[in-house]
């Protein structure tokens, strides 16, 4: 990920900026803030410590971001933003690729992101948390089993039968259960955790295969969940 993005924090700003000027400068304001809570945590996102760290005054960053949790909000809107344009790269990428292990593709792709974005990992692991960046959360991963959903039709590992999306959703909610634990205590991630968390997720994505559909033939345990092959295709281009 590159950063928080002005452009993808509209919902939760005091005042959407309009001018390429006030663009930037709240894009400079939400980089300088991710600075100050990966350096020194959620408590350290006081308007004042943000503005310094920007080089604007207080008035200019409070037009925007009036205080702690609207900052704590604008800066888990970009991550959430980012994230799903991952998943929407795998979306249009399934439309013609064929990976032997969709599941690996997937849980070593966001892992890799866990491990390079620290302020995703210090936000979320700092009980700073809004009760509206909750919320937002909780759409953020509907959004995500969308895009598992899409994935699965794609590849044709499954129908579009009513119930698929709420077994995705049940998917994500597990894989982002493991993925925090796999992280809380390690920048690199507890890689038997990970490792783990695919066995599970491709049991039960194959059974959820079985349950909806399959439309390419193979028989459930056999097909294009049950791990990788060697010289297989990574993550989408």
């Amino acid at each position: 990920m590159s950063g928080p993005a002005a452009e993808e924090t509209g919902a939760v700003l005091r005042r959407t900026p309009q001018q390429a000027r006030s663009k930037a400068r709240l894009a400079r304001v939400l980089k300088a803030a991710e600075r100050v809570l990966t350096a020194e945590g959620v408590p350290a996102l006081t308007t004042t410590r943000v503005a310094a760290e920007a080089g604007v005054s207080v008035g200019s960053l409070y037009q925007y971001l009036p205080d702690r949790d609207a900052i704590i909000d604008a800066l888990a809107a970009t991550y959430f933003a980012q994230l799903e344009a991952v998943m929407e790269e795998f979306v249009r990428s399934a439309a013609t690729e064929r990976w032997s292990d969709p599941v690996g593709v997937l849980i070593d792709t966001y892992a890799g992101l866990y491990r390079t974005e620290q302020g995703f990992r210090a936000l979320w692991f700092g009980s700073g948390l809004t009760d509206r960046t909750r919320a937002a959360d909780r759409e953020h991963k509907r959004r995500m089993a969308d895009g598992v959903c899409r994935v699965l039709l794609a590849l044709g590992i499954a129908g579009d039968i009513e119930g698929l999306g709420h077994a995705c959703h049940a998917a994500v909610l597990a894989a982002d259960a493991l993925a925090q634990e796999a992280f809380r205590c390690d920048a690199e991630g507890d890689a038997a955790l990970l490792e783990e968390a695919k066995v599970m997720l491709r049991a039960y994505l194959t059974a959820l295969a079985g349950r909806h559909g399959r439309r390419d033939g193979d028989a459930v345990g056999t097909g294009p969940l049950d791990g990788p092959v060697p010289g297989a295709a990574g993550r989408p281009e």
